[in-house]
């Protein structure tokens, strides 16, 4: 018996939508990029799609949900067109590059698990921090940093890299561990404020001021030494050789940093609360040959961090770093 249906021998753009599962925005997006040729048109100027053309935008939304970019897919079919139907080869290279695409969205995606699951455990300002130097700070009583410390970590991590972060973070554990370090740190860093553009950089208050950081400084060092913790930071610098073998012109390629550098502060100024010099912010880890990349140097670092100092304040810096090459 014949059956009365007869198919459409072809439809208008919502059908053929409808049919595909997708919109006629999407379709007409799709001549517009020169994904899908323009059908012809009907008697009422509207575009009408064929059985090839709904089989192409088939094959189309199924690349679609594999991922695979439009442009990629319209380079394929025009290669595909060129070569005969039967050749992939060009659609195999849109495969090849889409799955290094996902590898490399895998390995984001874990990285950011990573993160979360750190900040999960290690509370959220510390667990952002990266993993070699937040794992120094771990094991630290809770609430014992204070977000100024993490605040100069996370820009050394930035300018200079995870290394001279991991290292600096040396300071901020002696600090936490004794409250009397502490407590001088925070005597010493309100002088310096105290430093503001009022204050002459001749005035006598600047040198007394260095000479109580220089001091400061030196009973810090003292402590990290009796304590264990500059062998801590040997071990870490010794892992880290071993973890990231420098190239052949001496660069390490996994150096961090705004740049990709890798030395030891924050900038130009301070380790402490304020920022990350070599005296404050553990310079071992820049005084080691093949310890990283150094295309930003503290001078160009400084002028990348803003640092409200006054000059009186700058020159105290300048004295306390005079201090400490005299030893």
């Amino acid at each position: 018996m014949f059956s009365p249906f007869v198919p459409p021998r072809q439809v208008k753009i919502g059908d053929a939508a409808a049919f595909v599962g997708t919109t006629a925005r999407a379709i007409r997006h799709y001549h517009e990029i020169g994904l899908l040729p323009e059908p012809p048109r009907g008697g009422d100027d509207r575009r009408r799609y064929g059985y090839d053309e709904v089989v192409q935008l088939l094959w189309i939304r199924k690349m679609a949900d594999a991922g695979i970019a439009l442009d990629d897919i319209r380079d394929a079919f025009a290669g595909a067109v060129g070569a005969g139907a039967d050749d992939d080869h060009d659609v195999a290279r849109v495969l090849r590059r889409l799955e290094e695409t996902l590898t490399a969205r895998e390995a984001e995606l874990r990285r950011q698990r990573s993160a979360v699951q750190r900040m999960r455990t290690r509370g959220t300002r510390t667990g952002l921090l990266c993993d070699v130097v937040g794992s120094r700070l771990q094991d630290l009583p809770e609430g014992c940093l204070r977000h100024a410390d993490l605040d100069t970590l996370l820009v050394t991590e930035r300018v200079l890299g995870p290394l001279a972060a991991a290292v600096q973070a040396t300071r901020f554990t002696a600090l936490a561990t004794h409250p009397d370090l502490r407590e001088e740190s925070d005597r010493v860093e309100a002088a310096e404020a105290a430093l503001d553009d009022t204050v002459a950089v001749d005035d006598p208050r600047v040198a007394q001021v260095a000479a109580r950081r220089h001091a400061f400084e030196t009973a810090l060092h003292a402590v990290i030494e009796d304590s264990g913790l500059a062998q801590d930071d040997e071990a870490l610098l010794d892992s880290w050789d071993a973890l990231h073998p420098t190239t052949a012109d001496g660069a390490d390629p996994h150096g961090g940093g705004a740049e990709g550098g890798d030395a030891e502060g924050g900038d130009a100024e301070g380790g402490d609360a304020e920022g990350g010099d070599p005296e404050r912010g553990g310079g071992r880890a820049g005084r080691r040959p093949g310890r990283g990349r150094e295309p930003v140097s503290a001078l160009e670092a400084a002028g990348k961090v803003p640092y409200d100092f006054s000059p009186a304040r700058l020159r105290c810096v300048e004295l306390a770093e005079e201090l400490a090459a005299r030893g």
